[in-house]
């Protein structure tokens, strides 16, 4: 994973410079944008990082760049620093998801730790969705009987019941579920039922097995 970036967006080039400065002295790597328009048209969004935005910006502001990255799906962590907060704005970032909400003057010290703590949100964040990812992938890796073999098992089925409800062997059903446990990555019916649970399926209740 490359290292996280805090993305400064400020149409003040003091403010670009000394919050750039701050970072990169604590050792943060920094990219700025005087525009929200300049951002969106850098921005990954598979690169993990933290958004120090300001509110008020010719053309589009700081909550309507927060507003598209929104709609875009986009999990960038946003830390508002502005010199015209007040409660109502403090409030409607809040509750469109910002991590913080700072007036400037803004203590050096007290937004490191705000940026520090949004960037390995941001770690995190984009580490899960990687892991769900290769989730995913595995699962592309099934058959359609192995499918079915792992969802009826993680029903609660013993293989013979299994073998009944699909018309095979008893011995093709464990062949079928070492198979799934060797594409899935996993290592026993706890493993995949949690793996299978990350991926978004669910087993209902096994009913009675046919004979």
């Amino acid at each position: 994973m490359n290292p996280a970036i805090v993305y400064i967006v400020d149409d003040d080039d003091a403010v670009r410079d000394s919050l750039s400065l701050l970072c990169e002295t604590a050792g943060l790597r920094v990219e700025c944008h005087a525009s929200a328009e300049s951002f969106l048209s850098a921005y990954r969004p598979e690169q993990a990082g933290c958004l120090v935005l300001d509110v008020r910006m010719d053309q589009m502001s700081g909550p309507e760049l927060h507003a598209e990255l929104a709609r875009r799906g986009s999990q960038l962590p946003v830390i508002y620093l502005t010199a015209h907060g007040d409660i109502p704005m403090t409030v409607r970032a809040m509750k469109a998801g910002a991590a913080d909400f700072l007036t400037k003057p803004v203590d050096g010290t007290m937004l490191l730790d705000r940026v520090q703590a949004a960037l390995s949100r941001s770690c995190e964040l984009l580490h899960r969705q990687e892991t769900l990812a290769a989730q995913h992938q595995r699962l592309t890796l099934l058959t359609p009987r192995e499918r079915e073999v792992m969802m009826l098992a993680l029903a609660g089925y013993p293989n013979k019941a299994i073998a009944n409800r699909l018309g095979i062997s008893h011995r093709t059903v464990e062949i079928h579920r070492s198979r799934i446990l060797q594409k899935t990555g996993t290592t026993s019916m706890l493993e995949l039922a949690r793996f299978a649970a990350d991926c978004g399926l669910t087993a209902g209740a096994p009913a009675e097995p046919s004979v």
